[in-house]
């Protein structure tokens, strides 16, 4: 009980401050896309497998990334975002159902800081809501990591912002470090790729805070062909907080085999 007592307080003082931020501009402009994806775990052996949706008109972009694993589970993430020289997002959701996770849980949050949680234990019938307002920075950027990479000026190092929902929201700073060049295959062909390390900063008091519930955040990665166009190659961290490392990586669709032609 003393340690509930103590880690709610440094939790409402680790929310008390904002940094300052600056939206990232638009690099490179954002279209249309359909993506196939699959999960990783650790070992390599496949979870789930998804979707990458994205459509845009005029300077307002929508996406949605879908895992469906095979004991039914389902991540279902959306956001809306402008990109008109500066990216902004407009709206987020995020649902996490099944055994794959802690807890069925349906977020949203909106560019004013408006939010809702429900947060469902397996266990329970009934779910836990919490909703409110938070001060957002100018550079929050859930479910648009993907996006901001692609965007990134080679070699300079960026810092962002995303909510973390604990499950009241809680604003995390991430610094993006490009870590150089790394050897990948497509095909048979060897490429480099840009291999960029993301590192959360949660400040003196979620650091005790997470210390206390054995959350503390890994760093995640990412990697990208940065030629004259960029190119996703793979993410690695967790899907939900204190879950986790998995890797999303691309799956190409195939045709069948054709049938061999019966001798004549």
């Amino acid at each position: 009980m003393r340690t509930a007592r103590l880690l709610a307080a440094v939790l409402i003082a680790g929310g008390s401050s904002l940094l300052p931020a600056a939206q990232l501009p638009v690099n490179f402009a954002e279209g249309s896309t359909h993506g196939f994806l699959v999960l990783r775990g650790a070992n390599g052996a496949v979870l789930a497998r998804g979707e990458l949706l994205q459509n845009s008109a005029g300077v307002e972009v929508e996406k949605r990334m879908t895992f469906r694993f095979g004991d039914g589970s389902l991540y279902d993430e959306r956001v809306r975002f402008t990109a008109d020289g500066t990216f902004a997002l407009r709206h987020y959701e995020l649902t996490q159902r099944g055994p794959a996770f802690e807890a069925d849980t349906e977020v949203t949050l909106a560019g004013s800081g408006a939010y809702r949680v429900s947060t469902r234990k397996h266990d329970r019938k009934k779910a836990d809501v919490t909703e409110g307002k938070v001060e957002l920075p100018r550079d929050v950027y859930n479910g648009m990591i993907f996006v901001i990479l692609k965007s990134m000026r080679p070699g300079i190092p960026e810092t962002i912002h995303y909510v973390a929902f604990m499950p009241k929201p809680k604003v995390i700073e991430l610094r993006i470090v490009p870590a150089g060049p790394q050897r990948i295959t497509v095909g048979d062909q060897p490429r480099s790729s840009t291999h960029y390390v993301l590192k959360p900063r949660l400040g003196t008091w979620l650091k005790l805070a997470a210390a206390l519930t054995g959350r503390t955040p890994p760093d995640f990665h990412a990697w990208f062909l940065t030629d004259d166009v960029p190119a996703f190659v793979g993410y690695q961290g967790p899907l939900e907080n204190g879950g986790p490392i998995l890797r999303i990586e691309l799956e190409s669709p195939r045709l069948p085999v054709p049938p061999s032609r019966a001798p004549g």
